[in-house]
């Protein structure tokens, strides 16, 4: 079979309630949503990466800065983001979709590449080239790195990669009709067992009580703390940032008070 087109869609508004215009704000001199973009960027597996944003008014600074970055991008509804998503991965063809958010600037492509590998059903570590798993049809339907209880997560938050077969996103956005399902994109996916066929992916250790995402100010704190731990740079990985506070504990204290919402928080303002 000819190889699968596989599509990251990064999702990216300014309204967000905790941070507001929190996805352009700076990061060791690049707007967060660049980060994010730029890093997603290096996975091999993927073959474009593609902000989603909405039409509201207040996303126009987004499209600017896709524009003036050659970024690919697609604005659709504010709240439906299931649809949102279901659009974009139409108007750009995929035949595979890799689900971001822009509020996570330590995205790690190897860990895109292990997600979306596991997702065609094979390790990480396998013999094949990537280009010999894409020609593969993919072995299940959903794959994440993370998924909420009764899943346990042992990857930080803020890494978060799901990963799901267009076939299996056009049938959620025919089907979902709960306002969670439309808002977080891929419950539907694996909320009912037997539905789909799902995959969770798991690390050993496990580093779910760390939190690189950015969703507060303290939050923002620290992603801007560790970047200017690197100089600046973002070729680290994920790992290096795990030691860096393993060497700096009071770093983690940051943000180690912020409660981090729940698939079941849906946005009062749909």
């Amino acid at each position: 079979m000819p190889d699968l087109r596989i599509l990251a869609i990064v999702q990216s508004r300014m309204n967000s309630t905790r941070l507001p215009g929190k996805v352009l704000l700076d990061i060791a001199g690049q707007p967060m949503l660049a980060r994010v973009v730029d890093r997603a960027r290096r996975a091999k597996m993927l073959d474009e990466v593609v902000v989603a944003t909405t039409i509201d008014p207040s996303d126009g600074p987004v499209e600017v800065l896709c524009r003036s970055r050659n970024y690919p991008f697609y604005r659709g509804s504010a709240n439906d983001v299931l649809d949102r998503y279901y659009q974009a991965a139409s108007q750009f063809q995929a035949d595979v979709i890799v689900r971001l958010t822009a509020d996570c600037p330590l995205i790690d492509p190897g860990v895109i590449d292990a997600t979306v590998i596991a997702f065609f059903g094979f390790d990480p570590l396998s013999d094949r080239t990537l280009k010999q798993i894409k020609s593969y049809a993919p072995r299940y339907d959903f794959a994440a790195n993370r998924l909420p209880p009764p899943w346990k997560r042992t990857y930080p938050i803020g890494l978060d990669t799901e990963v799901c077969t267009f076939k299996a996103l056009e049938r959620a956005w025919r089907e979902a009709i709960e306002p969670h399902q439309r808002e977080h994109v891929m419950p539907y996916l694996y909320e009912q067992a037997g539905r789909f066929r799902v995959r969770v992916i798991d690390h050993e250790p496990d580093y779910g009580a760390l939190r690189f995402t950015v969703d507060t100010a303290e939050d923002l704190q620290l992603v801007r703390e560790i970047f200017n731990r690197f100089g600046g740079r973002d070729d680290f990985g994920w790992l290096e940032v795990v030691a860096l506070l393993d060497r700096h504990p009071e770093l983690a204290e940051i943000n180690a008070s912020v409660v981090h919402k729940t698939v079941h928080d849906v946005d009062a303002r749909r």
